[in-house]
């Protein structure tokens, strides 16, 4: 008994977050199978509902180690005075935002959302950010001072667009999707990502402190990730289970999915990714790579012209 409570002390603690949603499949995968466990890692996951606005205030606050965020939110954050760095992607493939009204609301169309009021979760969340990419598709205009109703998260949402406190919500395509079936939300159309969705992301401290503890960490989830993405049949019935999504909508967001697989962040990318968010006003400047990712992991390319 000693020895085991031993060896459970001497385990190396990592305080992850991330949304309750599929995409955290492979770390939940990989922690239940003792994966990490193997390799005297204890994971302690904590899922955060409110996504990537409030994982931004627990890195800052000392509450996390990891975080897997949307890219745009972390960026911004980080130029904010968040003291963390991405270390690699999560996942390459865009995010499918769905754009929602609630099922009684008098807009029937996106071409009549102008003036609306947007549900998001938190400021400098995906909610809150992507509504300004949507717009800028659709060209119109949303006015930051008034056009945003704060919620928390989806429960927040529900609420906000029963009432028409807020006529416009944007979520997940796909974890929104059973709102839609039961006629509780309206599907107006889908905004996607033009960028990676997702980065794990670690704070300045713990990259400080345990960069080789961070690197084993993604190495697991990297291996999770190729062996999961890999047994398609297996992998979408259990999303469909674990996350009470149709078997059809399951296999159609895992047909899209494009895990990263590695720690290495191409740096003509990242540039194109900063280039976007400061052309959406999303970011107001263009950083140095290295202030926004952790340098070690940054792939330059020689005679980068960009």
């Amino acid at each position: 008994m000693m020895d085991l409570l031993d060896q459970t002390s001497m385990k190396k603690k990592v305080r992850v977050g991330g949304v309750p949603e599929h995409f955290n499949l492979a770390w939940h995968l990989a922690n239940e199978n003792g994966i990490f466990s193997q390799e005297g890692i204890e994971i302690e996951w904590q899922d955060v509902p409110g996504g990537t606005g409030a994982m931004c205030n627990a890195l800052r606050n000392g509450e996390l180690d990891l975080a897997i965020t949307l890219t745009e939110g972390i960026v911004a954050d980080i130029l904010n005075g968040n003291p963390s760095k991405i270390v690699q992607f999560y996942v390459n493939s865009p995010l499918r935002w769905g754009i929602y009204t609630g099922v009684h609301s008098h807009i029937k169309s996106l071409s009549e959302i102008q003036g609306a009021t947007y549900a998001i979760s938190r400021f400098g969340s995906g909610s809150h950010l992507m509504s300004f990419v949507n717009a800028r598709n659709l060209g119109l205009s949303i006015d930051a001072s008034k056009d945003f109703l704060l919620v928390g998260n989806m429960e927040g949402a529900r609420k906000a667009l029963a009432s028409n406190e807020a006529q416009v919500f944007m979520w997940e395509k796909y974890m929104t999707k059973p709102l839609v079936d039961s006629g509780e939300f309206r599907y107006l159309g889908e905004c996607s990502t033009p960028w990676p969705c997702f980065a794990v992301v670690a704070t300045d401290e713990f990259i400080k402190n345990e960069s080789d503890l961070i690197a084993t960490v993604l190495d697991i989830v990297n291996k999770s990730c190729y062996e999961l993405k890999f047994k398609e049949e297996e992998a979408t019935s259990m999303v469909a289970w674990r996350y009470q999504l149709k078997l059809a909508d399951a296999k159609q967001w895992f047909s899209e999915l494009e895990y990263a697989y590695s720690e290495e962040i191409d740096e003509i990318q990242l540039l194109s990714i900063l280039n976007d968010l400061k052309s959406l006003q999303i970011i107001n400047r263009l950083p140095a790579s290295e202030e926004i990712c952790y340098a070690p992991n940054i792939l330059v390319h020689a005679n980068n012209e960009y």
